[in-house]
């Protein structure tokens, strides 16, 4: 049985997102304690929680300890079959979040999978938002030979959450290696600027006007398609998705949530000003796509590497557990003002 500490490294739901879905990979029973130890609300929380027990519908596992505030739980997986799967987080939790924790171990079913998100945030704090995965995240998975596609029903907002999203995937059961050593030049800007039930305060074009002031600063344009969306009068609220492109073929993001209080402008200028430092730094993969990765190249069986600005701790968090689940090694060097992670040949 697979043994993990819950509270080494960053000691947040990261581990026990990662140590689900590895679990799940490899068949091995789990027993994962002290979960979100060095939280302020440890244990599992309903977004945790609905992860937990979505990976388990995934791979036909047996749960034990999955309650809401539980610090300690045992997954026992069996075979990653697939098909058509329903999930409602029932709070304002991160549908991105579960999404991350299932879609490895979609990877590796039998047959496509289905999942039906429910009743959960899209764009919420701490958590990047949909449309993140959907234009940064997959792109670059689908170079690694994972095509999966996900579809907004509704755009879920804290506080009352109710977003809902379709995730789609097809099966590859083996990544390719992702070698990303050069920035090149940036070929393209483009974004995604979407409010929901705000379209009278303008709220998607001020973010999208705020995050191009920035971007013409340094010399870009961005092409951000404006969406006044309709699809949940329950909960209004807004985003911004950033991405540049370069001619080697690097995808960097940068994203903002509106927030009550908080005007558009200094969301599309936060947005604006993640993507610049990106930009600036000459990375190939954002700070976030950085700890993302981890798990697929660590998967993938030949030697992949990529170019980070910052050592995270989530970063830092996920290359241990694969290092403590999987039989791999990443190596980890600074280049320059960059880190470069490097999973080396298994």
């Amino acid at each position: 049985m697979l043994e993990v500490d819950g509270s080494i490294k960053s000691g947040s739901g990261t581990i026990l997102r990662l140590a689900v879905a590895l679990a799940s990979i490899i068949n091995e029973p789990l027993h994962i304690y002290n979960i979100r130890a060095k939280r302020t609300s440890p244990g599992l929380r309903p977004q945790h929680l609905e992860a937990v027990l979505t990976a388990a519908k995934i791979c036909n596992a047996e749960v034990e300890g999955a309650t809401v505030g539980s610090r300690e739980l045992w997954f026992r997986p069996n075979k990653i079959i697939g098909g058509e799967i329903e999930a409602q987080i029932g709070t304002a939790g991160s549908i991105p979040m579960l999404i991350m924790t299932i879609l490895p171990i979609c990877a590796y079913a039998e047959k496509p999978v289905k999942v039906h998100i429910s009743k959960g945030g899209t764009d919420v704090m701490h958590s990047p938002t949909i449309n993140y995965l959907r234009y940064v995240l997959l792109p670059v998975l689908k170079r690694m030979g994972l095509t999966a596609k996900i579809t907004i029903v509704k755009y879920g907002y804290y506080p009352k959450g109710m977003g809902e999203v379709y995730l789609e995937v097809q099966p590859c059961r083996r990544f390719t290696p992702l070698r990303l050593e050069e920035f090149g030049n940036v070929k393209s800007v483009g974004g995604l600027s979407v409010c929901t039930f705000l379209a009278e305060k303008n709220v998607a074009a001020r973010q999208a006007k705020a995050a191009n002031d920035i971007l013409r600063m340094r010399h870009c344009e961005a092409q951000i398609q404006v969406i006044n969306d309709q699809s949940n009068p329950l909960q209004k609220g807004s985003s911004i998705v950033l991405w540049a492109t370069t001619d080697t073929g690097v995808i960097l993001g940068g994203d903002a949530i509106g927030e009550l209080g908080k005007p558009s402008e200094i969301v599309g200028r936060e947005a604006a000003e993640n993507l610049a430092l990106e930009i600036d730094a000459q990375a190939t993969v954002d700070v976030h796509l950085a700890d993302l990765l981890v798990p697929y190249v660590a998967l993938a069986k030949d030697e992949s590497v990529y170019l980070t600005r910052s050592m995270t701790p989530h970063l830092d968090t996920n290359i241990w557990v694969v290092q403590e689940l999987l039989d791999v090694e990443f190596s980890v060097t600074v280049v320059g003002y960059l880190y470069k992670i490097r999973k080396e040949t298994s």
